[in-house]
């Protein structure tokens, strides 16, 4: 009998390995991959995990069971998978990586054509069909052709600046161990900078701990490293260099909601006029900003394919996420963790302006307070939650009904489009593993948060008029989300009613969404998590409607 892959999400494959991803799945997988793009062709790549060469010999002999030849760039980041599908014109590429996960993870990431993404409804549901379906053979040997294409992707970089107006400062780099020292290396060469470099060599054991900056316990070495060496500004990669983060020459870690600001500036003084997308996290910051050059703001749903998938149908030149990921249309509207780094000192160079210059003003203006986690299992979520008030609002944001037992209050003014925060819970894994909450805006309220105490900030992110928020605790009335780990965003209404709202597909409520996961529609064999939450929903008096 054959098993079922479970390892695939809503825009990548990844699992624990050798249970969830081996070479048994690989194989079956570059089946899929191969047999779905009708491909001749397919280049490949991997990050420096030890079970990287493994899963790339295994899918290597998956895609050439179909008839495709095999490229392998080697040891590279997930965006020299974009320009090599590009470069070398093939049907299709894969980046071998688990990105920030611990290194006993791996995983796939897939394109198309151009470097087209695919996802859960976009072309990965099919490939994993045929994976299901597929039976592995390992005991041919993998034909694949080795191809270098380092010269060409730094060239490539490089033409989104003027090399020759960028002036000496100095750089602290943290490459977290993962694939983006070596790429640093011969961006060296180019530029006139000083690097002080940190866990640059790849050892895909991450000695120093996952490679993952948005953690607050990982920023403390690199922000340590540029106050000790005085830098001009200090960088920071995941382990697949997708993302990108940055610390000032203090130390202070920038929130990348003011890089995409300063981005879409510097790129709207280029091409005036053009569209910028960002992500419903990211708003009156940058709308102000976009509105301020000359461009057109355009909100997407979270997530790289809505990012790409948007920015193509607008031909937008810059599309950014509070994640870290930012997107460029001459870069196939793809996602880079090198460009924006090269623009940023560009920048710095042409201004005159330290990193900190740059971005005081708009911090002043749209503090926010990044994401604030905490762990809880799910009946502690769930009993939590019962015990708030919100405000129930459909797909446009548009309001149905106010909570009748809140004691705060919503402006008369207001124009009935609300975002108020985010509460995300994270079901990546079968229980229910950490809630997270942003707050930003401009008007001020404070809240007691199970026992957190926060300095928060509120305020309706897609208009002018500003609307207050009641907190007190367990009471909020606002707008907020759930996020779980498969990509969906749900919304709550009063009683603890969930609608999709932001990712995959519209949903009307907790108990349908719970059915087409429970179903596999979005691949997921285990929600233990999500059907213990909706337990303890009723279990603490609250309501699914649907």
């Amino acid at each position: 009998m054959i098993k079922e892959i479970s390892c695939f999400k809503a825009y990548d494959v990844r699992g624990r390995i050798p249970s969830e991803l081996n070479e048994d799945v690989a194989y079956r997988i570059g089946v899929g991959i191969a047999s779905y793009f009708s491909a001749k062709s397919v280049v490949v790549g991997y990050d420096v995990r030890p079970s990287s060469i493994d899963i790339l010999n295994a899918l290597t002999k998956g895609i050439n069971s179909q008839g495709a030849k095999v490229y392998s760039i080697g040891l590279c980041g997930t965006e020299e998978i974009y320009f090599a599908t590009n470069h070398l014109e093939t049907d299709a590429g894969v980046m071998i990586t688990a990105s920030h996960n611990p290194a006993d993870y791996n995983g796939l990431k897939i394109v198309g054509k151009g470097a087209k993404p695919v996802s859960m409804d976009s072309g990965l549901g099919e490939i994993k069909e045929i994976a299901d379906q597929s039976l592995s053979s390992l005991e041919t040997e993998p034909m694949m052709e080795l191809v270098d294409i380092k010269a060409e992707y730094i060239e490539k970089l490089l033409e989104f600046i003027d090399p020759n107006t960028i002036k000496p400062m100095h750089i602290v780099t943290n490459s977290g161990n993962g694939c983006a020292g070596p790429t640093l290396d011969l961006l060296e060469e180019k530029l006139p900078l000083k690097f002080t470099k940190i866990q640059n060599d790849p050892d895909g054991t991450f000695p120093n701990g996952i490679p993952n900056p948005l953690l607050p316990e990982n920023r403390d070495i690199t922000s340590k490293a540029v106050v000790e060496h005085s830098a001009d500004l200090g960088i920071a990669w995941d382990g697949d260099f997708d993302r990108c983060f940055f610390f000032d020459s203090n130390g202070d870690f920038i929130e990348n909601y003011y890089l995409i600001g300063l981005l879409s500036e510097q790129l709207l003084k280029i091409s005036p006029g053009d569209s910028i997308v960002h992500d419903p996290r990211l708003v009156w910051n940058t709308v102000e900003e976009v509105n301020g050059f000359g461009g057109i703001p355009i909100i997407s749903k979270s997530g790289h394919s809505f990012i790409k998938e948007v920015m193509r149908a607008n031909n937008s030149i810059y599309g950014g996420e509070m994640s870290g990921h930012h997107y460029f249309r001459d870069f196939y509207f793809s996602d880079s963790g090198m460009i924006p780094w090269l623009l940023l000192i560009e920048n710095v160079s042409s201004s005159g302006s330290s990193l900190t210059d740059l971005v005081r003003d708009r911090i002043n203006k749209f503090p926010v307070s990044g994401e604030i986690n905490r762990t809880y299992v799910g009946w502690e979520v769930a009993k939590m939650l019962c015990g708030l008030r919100y405000i129930d609002f459909d797909e446009d944001y548009t309001v149905i009904s106010e909570s009748p037992n809140g004691d705060g209050h919503i402006d008369s003014n207001i124009d009935n489009r609300l975002i108020g925060f985010q509460i995300g819970i994270d079901l990546t894994y079968p229980i229910l593993k950490k809630t997270y909450v942003d707050f930003r805006g401009r008007a001020g309220v404070y809240a007691n948060f199970m026992d957190l105490d926060l300095n928060v900030y509120n305020g309706n992110q897609f208009g002018d008029n500003q609307w207050a928020a009641g907190v007190n605790d367990r009471s909020v009335e606002a707008a907020g989300q759930f996020e779980l780990g498969v990509g969906l965003r749900y919304q709550v209404s009063p009683k603890f009613s969930l609608k999709c709202g932001t990712e995959l597909w519209y949903l009307s409520g907790i108990g349908t969404a719970y059915d087409q996961l429970n179903n596999g529609i979005m691949g997921r064999d285990s929600v233990e998590g999500y059907e213990d939450l909706i337990n303890a929903v009723f279990t603490y008096g609250g309501e699914i409607r649907y």
